[in-house]
């Protein structure tokens, strides 16, 4: 008998397993929040030169103040090949000429232009204020947008590591108790920094709070959950990002202040981190890390919980022994990350989860963190780009559950590829069919990240579960820091990006088709069933010794 037996013994999805899912995934609500943030709070307010007036004509000295804005910005900034305002060039002096009724539009190479002096004047009907139009964050420093999306990401690529490896030896509700109080803290003080610098430090280590809480929170459930039930929960987690989507754009359309928006989406992780201690910690961990009383200890709440008293008061440490025998006899007193890399089918399940991750979160926020050109309300935009989840994510849960993990990775991102090289082929004056295309690649990207937290899962053992989840998130966030300096390439040859946010993702769903499917297959506990199950032609006398090392034949039987 496996654990899996002895939680459907215990209530199986009963009262205790439907409130730890239900806790566990109200803040992921707002991870979206935090994750897809910088769209509103770093949104590129149209912009221009701030006027500065040069007197250098009699006839107009006197009537600058009688002036109109459109008149103002006529006379003192150049426009460019679309008709508009430049956006960081003013005219070196003030060209009064062209108030006249009969002058048309200035040559910029007949007339002298200079960066902005004093500033820049920002367009505050949709946003009042952002980080860019604060701390003036265009033209020359433009790139400082980008590189406050990257530091982000840092932070969210070192709590993959850090986390993923501490939750292993520490435990997962340790880890997620911390990660809760880490966001509630910088999220809040972010809102009330001073200057850039500060506000990068306190994104980085939300990055890495986004980065535990998202890792524990699958872990928790899935280790609390029975197998049959662990697509749909999945799912459910899913959701809970999505709708986070919707909340993210109706909470900042209805605070166009990046301060009060920052600080809104960061007061509800103080209220996550009080009830997050009453989590119970993962009974499978503990038992794996040798604690049987507390594992035994937290199976019994759940039992009573799930109306299953007397199950849970025969339960003994004995008993749990039992129902991991197999588990125990091979587990090793130590774990590290070299452990992914050990054996040949850890090797081959760490390449494959790697590849996974780092394509679909790579044309992810390719997508979805450049809602502004798409060229259509970005309040709009998010929530198609929220909504288009819905449907992916249930036909991802339909074939997740009924055909299979690996089919439905592989397609979600075959998918997703094919729809983003197609907009190589789109003219851009066809806004509607590029932003079609955009939308369902974005909802096969959406589908292939709910597949991968549940099929990278199930492909990693227990004992370095969290490693490697870890190792996935740690390449999701490689990917998410390297997307935006692929938009660079576009510079040289207009369609490369496009090629290779496709191309990524169509590579990556190839070699999906070379992992094991995980379909109604209970969890791997050691590293040394991962292996059986790589080698399944092995003979009964070898598939023995690795499940039972410690077991040796009894003479008196064979000889019998």
């Amino acid at each position: 008998m496996s654990f899996a037996d002895l939680l459907d013994n215990l209530g199986g999805m009963g009262h205790f397993q439907r409130m730890s899912v239900a806790f566990l995934a109200i803040p992921l609500l707002m991870l979206a929040s935090h994750n897809l943030l910088q769209n509103f709070t770093a949104g590129v307010p149209e912009h221009h030169c701030q006027i500065h007036i040069t007197a250098n004509h009699t006839r107009y000295a006197n009537t600058t103040k009688e002036l109109g804005a459109d008149s103002l910005i006529r006379i003192a900034i150049p426009v460019n090949g679309k008709g508009q305002p430049e956006k960081c060039l003013q005219f070196a002096t003030t060209q009064w000429w062209l108030l006249d009724a009969n002058a048309t539009t200035v040559n910029d190479t007949t007339v002298d232009t200079e960066p902005c002096s004093d500033g820049w004047t920002y367009d505050r009907s949709m946003f009042t204020s952002t980080i860019i139009s604060e701390w003036d964050l265009v033209c020359d420093s433009r790139t400082l947008r980008q590189m406050a999306q990257s530091i982000y990401m840092a932070g969210v690529l070192i709590g993959s590591v850090l986390f993923g490896s501490l939750s292993d030896r520490f435990g997962r509700k340790a880890l997620i108790v911390w990660c809760y109080l880490q966001m509630g803290v910088s999220g809040a003080c972010t809102a009330f920094v001073p200057n850039f610098t500060a506000y990068c430090v306190l994104r980085f280590l939300s990055g890495m709070a986004m980065s535990g809480i998202s890792l524990n929170s699958v872990s928790l459930c899935m280790e609390w959950i029975p197998t049959k039930y662990r697509a749909i929960v999945g799912t459910i987690n899913g959701y809970s990002y999505t709708a986070g989507q919707f909340i993210l754009a109706g909470v900042a359309y209805a605070i166009p202040s990046w301060r009060w928006l920052q600080l809104t989406v960061s007061l509800p992780f103080f209220v996550f981190f009080l009830y997050s201690w009453l989590f119970v910690e993962s009974a499978r961990w503990l038992a794996i890390s040798g604690q049987h009383k507390r594992a035994v200890t937290g199976l019994k709440k759940a039992a009573r919980i799930n109306g299953r008293k007397k199950e849970g008061d025969e339960l003994s440490v004995e008993v749990l022994k039992y129902h991991l025998q197999k588990e125990l006899c091979s587990t090793k007193t130590s774990h590290s990350m070299a452990d992914l890399m050990r054996t040949p089918g850890m090797r081959k399940i760490s390449g494959g989860v790697s590849l996974v991750w780092f394509a679909t979160s790579f044309a992810y926020y390719g997508l979805a963190m450049d809602l502004q050109n798409f060229g259509f309300n970005i309040y709009i935009t998010q929530l198609i780009f929220g909504a288009v989840d819905i449907p992916a994510k249930f036909i991802s849960v339909m074939t997740i559950t009924f055909v299979g993990r690996r089919f439905s990775q592989a397609l979600s991102l075959i998918l997703a590829g094919l729809c983003i090289l197609a907009n190589i082929f789109v003219p851009q004056d066809l806004s509607n069919l590029r932003m079609t295309f955009a939308v369902i690649g974005k909802g096969s990207l959406a589908a292939s990240f709910n597949c991968a937290y549940i099929f990278s899962g199930e492909l990693f053992p227990t004992v370095i579960r969290q490693s490697g989840m870890g190792l996935g998130g740690t390449m999701a966030r490689v990917g998410s820091m390297i997307a935006p300096l692929v938009k660079m390439t576009g510079e040289f040859f207009p369609p490369l990006p496009l090629i290779i946010y496709g191309g990524a993702p169509i590579i990556s769903g190839i070699a999906t088709c070379f992992l094991p499917e995980t379909r109604n297959v209970p969890l791997p506990e050691t590293v040394e069933q991962v292996e059986l199950r790589s080698r399944p032609n092995q003979d009964d006398e070898l598939q023995m010794k690795v499940l039972l090392p410690s077991t040796k034949p009894d003479p008196a039987k064979n000889s019998s």
